[in-house]
């Protein structure tokens, strides 16, 4: 009873404490940021600010290598040769960081390619790891800090993770905001910066497939447990348990994802590691100001051998110095010094200079995130690149939510400058495009119709983009011009086939075997977990989600089905395991073979030697009908590109969390490189950037189909020069027949390609699965009619398969136009009370 009372008083004490310190926070906001000694500080940051073009902390730099990779698969290959040739340190910022993520793919031949496996030997090399991971607000989101955190920690005492911010009970309460930067520094030499988390659910392809059944050979699975994941129909849930199945394999489509990410070497690295060093050394302070366990590190920058660096003058620059763990870094240099690895490794650790690109570091900070005033260098660049742009401008972005104007909640103002670009272009007639991709629905779980967190995001969109009075659309024609003459806007979409003949085939192949499918699935995951390190708790079942038998839709028209789930033990070996696989597998013998189908049909929407209309199937035709499946592409890239000449790439999206600078923390940087290739621009001789224009080429033929498919089968897989890490050099694909169909962005063949293309797209997914958004729905009384009675994603009762494969097989790429009519005359929709200032948690999803 005693030892009760202790803790209750403890815990008591505790919550006093907490309460204490956030009436501190409270109270007193400002006090970082109003001794003397403070307002010094950041007066000298202000100044360094001023000298700097988009009052960035950072000043532009020259002689950087820098490669562009798309899609996942590429991006974390090339990644897991960067760490896997750290000699020294890793740095890591993440907005969600899993462990047990496999960098390479199929897990069944790439099983130390896992993240938390590779971190780990590097620490066993003696490679010091620093990781910062945004700490969630718990209630509402599933990415479980705590789990990544204890998971690495226990891997080495050489790893160090620390969790950032606090939401309740610290003088730095956060509520809204996160640390959303995606950032890989590897001995301070090479670094990454994109879109694309460390985390479930971003691997992917360029062919981006929407199943991952594989009956007769589980080796070829490439979404391990909750890899396999559709945030449209359910959000990730108790990721620690990661061999968990979240939705069902054999009748739910997986949600694809694009995504763009960059890798680099040269003087640029040491901004973004003094990004890093600033962000790690604000959160010791903080959290961990008594804790050994987490260094005090110094800035990388060699004053003394270039006394003009701007970090010459950085407040903190001496004491972190003096204090802080030091590494070496090869870029501000004495021309007689040298190291080992030049000479060991002559390719990762080429002297400089590296490359033709000047880079330029920006990002979004404030007093929460980083301990400075605030810093929105990102949404000065955006807009200095938009009124600078003299031809076309590119978008991809997870989000598109800005203003035109001053009224509103929304504060960042991108749309403006796009609106004032496009007026003095149409008055000066001269011709100029904006070509907008975002996501056709937000990532959230639910229909539009009920989730308000899907409402109001595509509100915030719509608002921005055609109606509510101030949109974009709305203040091109007060000018008296047409917008649709300027700037348009484009989702992305994919159909496959499910390789799941449940009656004729698999059920069989159970009975045959003795093993059901799903026990299966789980002796796969045997494979997959391993043995947890000490101190983390070993994974004991595995939780596998069964099809359903309903029709009931649980993507779009509010009648979600409660998912069904079985639970097994894991097998106690990995022999044991792969026996049960070998079982279930062997149970197709004697039924027949399932060699001549295909377990996926993405590929036809690619540029393959074959056509959607020569796949064989041997189940029934219902199930075969049953099998074809659609869903958004989802995109999260967040990437502008400028007159094929510069880039702005980076983890910041286009909405005021992003781009204010006291929201969401950011990083990103602006891309100018000096080796021109000659080209057109609206059929004029032209110089186009290098690593603007391919980047541009390559997202083109992406969406419009005209690559070949990206298979990752076996073993084996070849790697080539997009899988590699900077400095390697990305294949010159300028002279082929596909990337001249779109290298030049304003002639008349590029643009009906790309709009013909997209409306073409459009009609074919609008017949045969009837996704949502549509012009068809103007207004909430036809959204409950129009939406199909089906499971989520699947073919409308009344078109017959012979009509589906004819009309699928005509789809080309994953382009589709913007239905910029839906709910059009729904005029709550985007004129409620909460666009007057009356929804105090609005801030949460603009």
């Amino acid at each position: 009873m005693a030892s009760l009372f202790h803790k209750l008083a403890n815990r008591a004490e505790e919550g006093i404490e907490h309460a204490r310190a956030t009436a501190i926070g409270i109270i007193n906001p400002n006090r970082r940021h109003d001794d003397p000694q403070e307002k010094h500080n950041d007066m000298i940051r202000a100044e360094i600010n001023a000298a700097h073009r988009f009052h960035s902390f950072a000043d532009e730099r020259s002689q950087n290598f820098v490669k562009w990779h798309v899609d996942g698969h590429d991006y974390f290959y090339a990644l897991s040769e960067m760490l896997d040739s750290a000699r020294d340190v890793i740095f890591i910022l993440d907005w969600w960081l899993t462990p047990e993520l496999y960098l390479r793919r199929p897990p069944a031949h790439n099983e130390q390619w896992r993240l938390d496996r590779i971190l780990k030997r590097k620490a066993e090399q003696g490679v010091k790891i620093y990781v910062v991971v945004y700490k969630e607000v718990t209630q509402t989101m599933s990415m479980s800090s705590s789990h990544t955190k204890h998971a690495l920690e226990a891997l080495h005492p050489n790893i160090a993770c620390m969790r950032h911010p606090d939401h309740i009970g610290s003088k730095d309460d956060v509520e809204f905001w996160s640390h959303h930067e995606k950032l890989v520094v590897v001995d301070q030499h090479r670094a990454c910066i994109g879109g694309l988390d460390l985390c479930f659910g971003r691997w992917d392809t360029h062919t981006h497939p929407l199943a991952d059944v594989h009956p007769t050979n589980f080796a070829e699975t490439l979404f391990p447990g909750q890899d396999y994941n559709n945030a449209r129909v359910l959000d990730f849930q108790q990721v620690s348990e990661f061999a968990n199945n979240g939705i069902s394999v054999l009748d739910t489509a997986r949600m694809p994802w694009h995504d763009v990410h960059m890798t680099l070497c040269g003087p640029v690295v040491l901004d973004i590691v003094q990004h890093f060093v600033e962000r790690w050394n604000e959160i010791k302070r903080r959290k961990y100001r008594n804790d050994e366990h987490y260094d005090w590190l110094a800035l990388p920058q060699d004053v003394e051998a270039f006394p003009d660096e701007a970090v010459c003058r950085h407040p903190h620059r001496e004491h972190w110095k003096q204090m802080g763990r030091q590494f070496k870094q090869r870029f501000l240099r004495g021309q007689d010094s040298s190291f080992p690895e030049e000479d060991e490794d002559p390719i990762s650790y080429a002297r400089p200079p590296h490359g033709t690109c000047r880079v330029q570091a920006v990002r979004s900070v404030s007093d929460w995130s980083h301990g400075v005033l605030t810093e929105c260098s990102i949404q000065n660049a955006y807009i200095q690149l938009i009124m600078e742009a003299n031809h076309y401008i590119y978008i991809e972005n997870q989000f598109f939510i800005s203003n035109t104007g001053d009224d509103g909640p929304v504060r960042n103002h991108i749309a403006r400058a796009l609106v004032q670009r496009i007026i003095q272009a149409a008055q000066d007639g001269t011709k100029f495009k904006v070509v907008v991709v975002i996501p056709e629905v937000p990532a959230f779980a639910g229909n539009i119709k009920t989730n308000s967190s899907v409402k109001t995001i595509m509100a915030a969109q719509y608002r921005t983009i055609n109606r509510g009075g101030h949109s974009i659309y709305e203040e091109i024609r007060k000018a008296g011009f047409e917008p649709m003459d300027y700037i348009r806007f484009y989702h992305l979409r994919a159909y496959d086939r499910i390789n799941a003949p449940f009656p004729s085939f698999i059920s069989q192949m159970e009975q045959n075997s003795g093993i059901k499918f799903q026990q299966a699935q789980v002796a796969l995951a045997r494979q997959w977990v391993g043995k947890a390190p000490d101190g983390v708790a070993d994974q004991k079942n595995v939780t596998i989600v069964i099809p359903d038998e309903t029709t009931a839709t649980a993507g779009f028209s509010g009648t979600e089905n409660k998912l069904k789930t079985e639970t097994y033990p894991l097998p106690s070996s990995v022999d044991e395991a792969r026996e049960i696989i070998e079982r279930f597998q062997h149970g197709a013998d004697g039924l027949r073979s399932d060699e001549d189908v295909s377990d996926n049909v993405v590929q036809h929407m690619l540029s393959d030697t074959t056509s959607l209309l020569d796949e064989k199937w041997l189940g029934t035709e219902d199930e075969e009908r049953n099998a074809y499946v659609s869903e958004l592409l989802y995109i999260h890239s967040k990437v502008m590109i400028v007159d094929d000449r510069r880039v702005i790439m980076g983890s910041a999206n286009l909405n005021d969390r992003s781009q204010k600078g006291d929201g969401d923390s950011e990083i990103a940087l602006v891309v100018e490189d000096e080796d021109m290739i000659e080209t057109t621009m609206d059929g004029q001789k032209y110089m186009a950037a290098r690593f603007a224009a391919t980047l541009r080429r390559q997202l083109y033929k992406e969406h419009l189909g005209l690559i070949k498919p990206q298979l990752c089968e076996g073993a084996n897989e070849h790697v080539d020069s997009f899988m590699q890490p900077a400095p390697f050099v990305n294949q010159d694909q300028t002279g082929s027949k596909e990337d001249r169909a779109v290298a030049d962005p304003l002639s008349q063949e590029t643009d009906a390609l790309w709009t013909n293309t997209a409306k073409m797209n459009r009609e074919i997914f609008t017949e045969i699965f009837r996704p949502v958004p549509t012009n068809l729905i103007r207004s909430w009384d036809g959204y409950d009619n129009y939406v199909p009675k089906v499971k989520t994603g699947h073919v409308v009762p009344e078109v017959p398969l012979a009509r589906v494969k004819d009309r699928l097989s005509l789809v080309r790429g994953a382009l589709v136009e913007c239905p910029l009519d839906f709910l059009i005359d729904q005029k709550d929709f985007v004129e409620g009370p909460e666009w007057r200032g009356l929804n105090p948690t609005l801030p949460i999803y603009i």
